[in-house]
């Protein structure tokens, strides 16, 4: 008995397979209803699936993909996806249709039917793992994301042949389109351009600071190259040849880590800069800032401004990437935008110290000029002669000041950063001043004061009268007045800068260190 029943089945299926199949290829939509009704009577929708995929999708996409792989990497074909996709749309909505609108006709029960995952899409799937295996290789990346693109463009058509959402999700559950999905290793391909794009910037970071030329800035306001591979890197994560949406968290977090990267770079710069010890123990990618000239630092003073911009809530970058993250929730969008905001805040943490590092700059040189007053104190102890104008070397203290101020980059400085520039270095430079003056007159004085008790037992040994050295100009009022002149000159030259030295406490100090009791309670010069 039941060899004859497998017997009947046999028959009923080869009847029905030739019947179905004539169907096809008549294009016959009351057989192909018929039939299609009967498998489905008999739960065996599987073979009409399969039967379409042979008899009417394989012979079609054969033609359209390259089955020979030999000759693709000869050169007869590329591994190329998007002309084929446009092709075998072409087919689907020529040859296809058909038996899709049959199979989705309301109340016909024919629901149960995928010709969309398992005839299509396993055909297609098929072919190009046996005509362009290299179309699914991440090796490849721009190749690659094009043929993904294409791929997901292709599902995004077959879904729209899908009457519900309901069909939707079963055709997504589907294991052809699960297989099709595996193929696509997302994560490799990440990973390659996380290498590239990561591994870019830090070559460039690693490199000696250097100038962008005109056709690396392309109209970029910015002046370093390592300052412009920053913004092209953070560009090309988020541009249509290398982001996927997929994956556009993992792309945010390499944007994060880029402006970091750049942030510990400068940091690690400056401070070895400060340190000024050139180190063995100082960074590799710290070196660069060891010996280049203040102006350098106004192209990263500039810089760091212009990177801060573009990456703050009113620049570029947050917009772009907002729009492409334009279907995201806004409470996905508000997180993304904190995000960027908060990695930006270390590097304005910067500024600080990349003026201070120009300060120091300016006013390492300006001490070269002020260690001059110290032989003050050996020309009027060598002489008798009244001071009656300043010092040579009082000129020379700003010199440094004034030249950074009249040099071609200054002008890459806002006005802002020119004041507290000028002002920081003046007021570092006045309490040096002040030192040095300090140091000389409280010497000159203890020097003073220790002759004169020898002076005055030699005297009283004698039995001389103390009374003539009392009308004498001491060495110290010498220096003192010499030192008066000084100062007074210095403040005429703060005041040509535009300073009021009066402003300064460290100056007031110094006045009061060297000025005639007669002239304490008031700054005139």
């Amino acid at each position: 008995m039941e060899k004859r029943v497998q017997g009947a089945t046999k028959l009923l299926d080869g009847s029905l397979e030739r019947c179905f199949v004539d169907g096809l290829e008549h294009r016959d939509a009351k057989v192909i209803y018929n039939c299609l009704r009967a498998y489905a009577a008999i739960d065996n929708t599987s073979s009409a699936e399969e039967l379409f995929r042979t008899t009417v999708v394989s012979p079609l996409i054969q033609k359209l993909v390259p089955q020979n792989y030999a000759k693709a990497v000869a050169g007869a074909s590329s591994d190329g996806l998007e002309d084929d996709y446009e092709q075998i749309k072409q087919c689907v909505e020529k040859d296809c249709k058909f038996i899709l609108e049959i199979s989705s006709s309301a109340n016909s029960g024919l629901h149960v039917f995928d010709f969309l995952g398992n005839s299509i899409l396993k055909e297609v799937l098929s072919a190009i793992q046996k005509g362009k295996p290299g179309a699914f290789s991440p090796g490849k990346p721009k190749e690659f994301l094009k043929n993904y693109k294409a791929s997901l463009g292709f599902l995004d058509f077959l879904e729209g042949h899908c009457q519900s959402k309901s069909a939707v999700t079963k055709f997504r559950s589907e294991p052809a389109y699960t297989d099709f999905m595996r193929q696509w290793n997302v994560g490799v391909y990440f990973s390659l351009r996380f290498q590239e794009i990561a591994g870019g910037l830090d070559s460039t970071l690693t490199n000696t600071i250097s100038p962008a030329g005109m056709n690396d800035a392309q109209g970029k306001p910015l002046l370093l190259k390592q300052s412009l591979k920053l913004l092209e890197s953070l560009q090309t994560c988020w541009s249509g040849e290398v982001l996927v949406f997929s994956h556009c968290d993992k792309f945010l977090r390499l944007s994060l880590q880029l402006i970091s990267r750049y942030t510990t770079w400068l940091s690690s710069g400056l401070s070895a800069r400060k340190a000024s010890d050139g180190s063995p123990n100082s960074p590799a990618d710290a070196e660069w800032a060891l010996s280049i000239p203040i102006d350098d630092f106004i192209y990263i003073m500039h810089d760091v401004h212009a990177v801060i911009g573009e990456l703050s809530e009113s620049g570029s970058f947050i917009g772009h990437v907002n729009q492409l993250l334009a279907s995201c929730p806004i409470e996905v969008l508000n997180l993304v935008k904190q995000s960027i905001l908060q990695a930006v805040e270390p590097l304005k943490e910067l500024l600080p110290a990349i003026m201070n590092v120009m300060i120091g700059i300016i006013v390492k040189k300006s001490n070269e000029d002020l260690k001059h007053l110290k032989g003050i104190t050996a020309t009027y102890r060598m002489a008798n002669k009244l001071p009656v104008r300043h010092s040579p070397y009082v000129s020379g203290i700003l010199h440094p000041l004034k030249v950074f101020l009249e040099g071609e980059r200054v002008n890459y400085l806002s006005e802002d950063d020119k004041t507290k520039l000028c002002r920081g270095s003046t007021d570092k430079i006045t309490v040096m001043y002040y030192d040095l003056v300090s140091e000389v007159v409280t010497v000159a004085r203890k020097t003073e004061s220790s002759l004169q008790r020898l002076r005055q037992g030699a005297q009283r040994r004698v039995g001389a009268s103390t009374d003539a050295s009392d009308n004498i100009i001491s060495d110290t009022d010498k220096i003192c007045m010499q030192l008066f002149l000084d100062i007074q000159e210095y403040a005429r030259n703060l005041h040509a800068m535009g300073i009021d030295a009066r402003e300064i406490d460290s100056y007031r100090a110094l006045w009061q260190c060297v000025a005639p009791k007669d002239k304490q309670e008031n700054i005139q010069f």
